[in-house]
């Protein structure tokens, strides 16, 4: 036992209130506050309950040990500071909710998205179409704006998976990302410099991180599809003006929307300005048609001069969701096969929203319906 001589504490072992400076040598090294006692015959009759405090710290620090050296790939070079955390069991989903043909296939094959490979036909909706495209496109706003109540510092991107996949079986929609070529988890949660595609983990959020959640619903047989980029604590202000950027390039190419517009006009606006801000547009993944199938036809670049085919008329629906990055426009992929990092480890961001062009312009199927339908990030500027 070790003697302390600051000021007086009072004995720990129950029953007993007398002053104690005795202090339990085990938790000085395990650097527990507390733990005074008055005498050795307190300490040593408290002893059975009280060294049930040490095996618990014991436990937690070799757990976050554990945690810290995790590395599924000895010798990967990771471009930027983030690093993978172990991944749990998929979650399940009752057979009482509809899915997509690749939901249950043993490699998430979507026979029916592969059999339109290669087709540049885009398909106009019905009327009882987009009404279900849009009914799709509701639940998929509603369940990100879930998963928005739970982002804060400390919070694993594995919590926000349950919540999102919890949000889903509660709408009786299926989460369209899950077993997507056999994707693990219900959305996608890319971190800083990660670029899209991100599988959520056990890492917990941090002060300062910028995190975009990705959601996909499937119900009734449509799609929807959108994300946002949060900021995560105190951030710095050039991942404030990125994302901010970022949500100004979507919000422009949105506004440009209507019949007549050619897809490839997107990328022509959506870069002009990114780069006037000194930032650039990732051209590895772009917006894509969506309504029965997850992806289709049309493609939408966000990069200018690009060779998209096709003319936006009514009843075509699409997404766009331009991914930006703080330095270069190139990505690398992770070991995992999904995670899309930035090539030089700096910061990226992205918007989505699905949309429905109709005879006079578009109807943005997936924004929000509060806060005059501002993007969450506003909300602690």
């Amino acid at each position: 036992m070790a003697v302390n001589g600051s000021a007086m504490r009072h004995c720990e072992t129950v029953g007993c209130d007398k002053e104690a400076r005795l202090q339990c040598p085990t938790c000085i090294k395990l650097g527990i506050e507390g733990s005074f006692f008055c005498s050795q015959e307190c300490f040593k009759g408290s002893w059975n309950e009280h060294k049930q405090l040490h095996k618990t710290v014991k436990d937690k620090s070799s757990e976050k040990d554990e945690k810290s050296a995790y590395n599924p790939w000895p010798g990967f070079s990771f471009t930027g500071k983030l690093r993978p955390y172990p991944v749990t069991e998929r979650r399940l989903v009752p057979e009482r909710v509809a899915r997509p043909d690749y939901a249950d296939h043993p490699d998430g094959f979507p026979a029916s998205e592969r059999a339109m490979r290669g087709s540049t036909n885009i398909e106009v909706l019905s009327e009882e179409d987009q009404d279900t495209l849009r009914l799709a496109c509701k639940f998929g706003r509603e369940v990100l704006d879930e998963a928005a109540k739970v982002i804060a510092v400390g919070v694993t991107t594995e919590e926000i998976d349950r919540v999102v996949h919890e949000a889903c079986m509660e709408r009786d929609c299926y989460p369209s990302p899950l077993n997507y070529y056999n994707f693990p988890k219900s959305c996608c949660t890319s971190i800083n410099e990660v670029i899209c595609h991100g599988i959520p983990d056990g890492r917990p959020l941090q002060d300062g991180d910028i995190v975009n959640v990705d959601v996909t619903t499937y119900h009734r047989g449509f799609h929807g599809d959108l994300n946002e980029t949060f900021l995560v604590g105190t951030v710095s202000e050039k991942a404030k003006t990125l994302v901010r950027v970022t949500h100004e390039c979507l919000d422009k190419a949105i506004q440009a929307a209507r019949p007549g517009v050619r897809y490839r006009e997107v990328g022509d606006i959506i870069q002009r300005h990114a780069q006037a801000h000194g930032f650039s547009v990732v051209r590895s993944y772009c917006g894509h048609g969506i309504h029965r199938l997850f992806h289709t036809a049309p493609s939408v670049p966000h990069y200018a001069k690009n060779k998209a085919i096709g003319v936006m008329k009514p009843g075509h629906s699409f997404t766009i969701e331009p991914m930006i990055s703080e330095g270069t426009w190139k990505d690398n992929i992770w070991p995992d096969n999904w995670t899309s990092v930035t090539a030089d480890g700096k910061l990226s961001a992205q918007f989505e929203q699905t949309l429905l062009i109709t005879e006079t312009g578009c109807d943005v199927l997936t924004k929000r319906l509060d806060n005059e339908g501002r993007p969450y990030f506003m909300d602690s500027l």
